[in-house]
C-alpha cells in the first residue's frame, strides 16, 4: 500500500555508540571501531524493509537473544538539527525517537552510515499484513479497536510536541506478545517537533497521502495531516485498497466542475519530498536518550 520511507542525517564521529543509560562523548582515537562493536553485541539477519532513505533488518542481542530492529542509514539521508542537554548534536530521527515512546537500544555512527538499534516485539506484524491475513474476518469491530489505539498514540505523541508526518499502515505495528492486539507507531525517519502553530510548506511523507490542504495551498500543519492519515488507514483496513488523496482531489474537482463550482484547482505538483526544511523548524530542547519504552 506504499513504499516504506526511512530518513535522517549527519551525526558527528566522536558520538560513538554506548548503551543509552552510559552514553558520554566519547574519544575517536580511543573508540574508533564502531562497526566492531555492532558486531560484538548484535547478530543482523533478514531484512524487514527497505526505502529510498534506508533499510531495516530484523536481529537480536547476543547476551540474551533479545529480538531487535536494525537501522542502517547512509549519511546522505541523516539530518543533523537538534542538541541534547549534554550539548550532542542528534540527527533528526534519534533526537525524536528519544522522546517517543519507543525503546532505542543502540546507535552506531560509522564512516558511510548511522545504524540504529531498536526494540522489536515478538510476535509482530506491519498493520497492512495484519489486515491480509485476517481478510475474511476483519470487520469494523476490529478496526474500531485499533483505531482506537492510533488515537491515543497519536495524541501521546501530540502532547511530546511530536509530528509523525507518515502514519500508514506500513508504519503500524501489531504486537501480539501479549495476546491482544497492540499498535505501535514506527518509523520515525521524516518525524519533526512542531508546535501548535506551526505550518509547513513543504510535503515530507507519503505523497498521495498528503491532507487537501497541501494539495490546494502548499501548506499543512501537525494535527489535521495526523487526523487524515489516521483516516486513510481505517479507509485501507475496512476496503482493502489503498487510498489516494490526488486521486480524490481530482474526482472532488470533476464533481464542481459538473456543478459549476470549483474551489480552486489543486497544485499541478509538489516539492520533492527531501527532508530537512521542517526538521530544523524545532528549537526544543532534546533530552538525553537514557530510556525508552513501548507505546501502550
Amino acid at each position: 500500500m506504499g513504499k516504506r520511507r526511512f530518513c535522517l542525517r549527519d551525526f558527528h564521529a566522536s558520538y560513538l555508540e554506548k548503551p543509552l543509560d552510559k552514553r558520554f562523548r566519547g574519544n575517536p582515537a580511543e573508540e574508533n571501531n564502531p562497526k566492531l562493536r555492532f558486531e560484538a553485541k548484535y547478530v543482523e539477519l533478514h531484512p524487514l524493509g527497505e526505502g529510498g532513505c534506508g533499510s531495516v533488518f530484523a536481529g537480536y542481542r547476543r547476551s540474551d537473544h533479545l529480538d531487535v530492529a536494525i537501522k542502517h542509514v547512509p549519511n546522505k539521508y541523516q539530518y543533523c538539527k537538534h542538541v541534547d542537554e549534554e550539548g550532542r548534536q542528534l540527527s533528526g530521527e534519534v533526537a525524536v525517537i528519544s522522546r517517543a515512546p519507543i525503546a532505542l537500544l543502540d546507535w552506531y555512527v560509522l564512516p558511510h552510515e548511522l545504524i540504529l538499534v531498536l526494540e522489536r516485539p515478538m510476535p509482530a506484524v506491519d498493520l497492512q499484513t495484519y489486515v491480509e491475513e485476517r481478510r475474511d474476518t476483519f470487520g469494523e469491530k476490529e478496526a474500531k479497536m485499533i483505531l482506537k489505539q492510533l488515537v491515543k498514540a497519536a495524541i501521546s505523541l501530540q502532547d511530546k510536541k511530536i509530528f509523525h508526518r507518515d502514519i500508514k499502515v506500513e508504519n503500524i505495528l501489531i504486537d501480539m506478545s501479549s495476546g491482544a492486539p497492540q499498535v505501535r507507531l514506527i518509523d520515525f525517519g521524516v518525524s519533526c517537533f512542531t508546535e501548535s502553530h506551526s505550518e509547513y510548506t513543504t510535503f515530507y511523507g507519503t505523497e498521495i497521502h498528503a491532507p487537501p490542504e497541501w494539495w490546494y495551498e502548499h501548506k499543512y500543519s501537525a494535527r489535521p495531516t495526523t487526523v487524515w492519515q489516521l483516516g486513510i488507514v481505517l479507509f485501507e483496513c475496512l476496503h482493502n485498497k489503498n487510498f489516494s488523496s490526488t486521486k480524490l482531489m481530482e474526482k472532488n474537482e470533476l464533481f464542481h466542475s459538473s456543478v459549476g463550482f470549483s474551489p480552486g484547482a489543486p497544485a499541478s505538483h509538489t516539492k520533492k519530498v527531501t527532508p530537512p526544511e521542517c526538521l530544523s523548524t524545532s528549537t526544543l530542547p532534546v533530552p538525553s536518550p537514557d530510556k525508552g519504552g513501548g507505546l501502550n
